[in-house]
């Protein structure tokens, strides 16, 4: 049987990384933690659940999960935010195939808790994502801060059953928090990746993707609180793009 080491970056995670350090009891042969500074008991949390604790400066999403993976001693690692757990489903999967691992990886599908409501619209599920792999045969790449693991063979996956369950926020305030931090970060990748924008790419853009979000991946199923994401959803994409021109502009 494969060993499993888990990956998990943290910064102020008191409330959910004991749900996800739990989830992977029987799965993961070793827990790493790369914490960035927490300031709350995140890594009092930690400790007690015998995780291994390591403190490295976030310098982005990208780079502290590719700093993780170098802490792990085994092939084969489950890479989990520290918002996120796997379902029964998921772990039954898991364990059925630890007995014999093969290819690049695996990918899970994504179930989203938002404001303690399951999202099953509104283009947020499945959101599929390979967070078993072999540490081998990739490495973490995409455009901070939203990072996606990539195979040197593209194509070398699976898919398990089972949900990786995903408790994005508890409230509306820290939905609206994130856009703000997240939109900051992703300007500035698209700016370094050399990416313009103008006025009418931020109001086409913004308009698509609430048409997109709503009624092509039918997030009016998910009623009011469908709505309101893909307001926010919107509003993300007009921040991003109109932050981008504002780089442009400055500089």
């Amino acid at each position: 049987m494969s060993k499993i080491s888990a990956a998990i970056i943290t910064f102020n995670e008191e409330k959910n990384i004991e749900r996800c350090i739990t989830s992977l009891r029987n799965v993961a042969d070793e827990v790493v933690i790369i914490d960035s500074g927490s300031t709350d008991r995140t890594v009092e949390i930690a400790k007690d659940l015998k995780a291994t604790i390591f403190t490295n400066p976030f310098k982005g999403h990208i780079q502290q999960k590719n700093f993780a993976i170098t802490k792990t001693q085994y092939d084969w690692v489950i890479s989990l935010d520290a918002d996120e757990a796997l379902s029964e489903e998921l772990t039954a999967s898991i364990l059925a195939v630890k007995e014999n691992l093969k290819g690049g990886g695996y990918i899970f599908s994504r179930l989203t808790n938002y404001c303690g409501k399951w999202i099953k619209h509104c283009g947020w599920y499945p959101d599929k994502k390979l967070r078993l792999f072999k540490k081998q045969e990739g490495r973490w790449g995409g455009k901070n801060p939203h990072d996606k693991y990539l195979l040197n063979d593209p194509g070398n996956e699976f898919q398990l059953k089972g949900d990786l369950l995903h408790y994005t926020f508890y409230h509306v305030s820290e939905h609206r928090a994130q856009i703000v931090k997240f939109t900051d970060i992703a300007a500035q990748s698209l700016f370094e990746l050399g990416k313009k924008s103008n006025w009418f790419k931020i109001i086409v853009k913004s308009i698509f993707k609430f048409i997109r979000n709503y009624i092509l991946k039918r997030g009016f199923l998910d009623g009011i609180t469908g709505f309101h994401i893909c307001r926010l959803s919107a509003h993300a994409t007009y921040l991003r793009y109109y932050k981008l021109m504002k780089l442009q502009q400055s500089k």
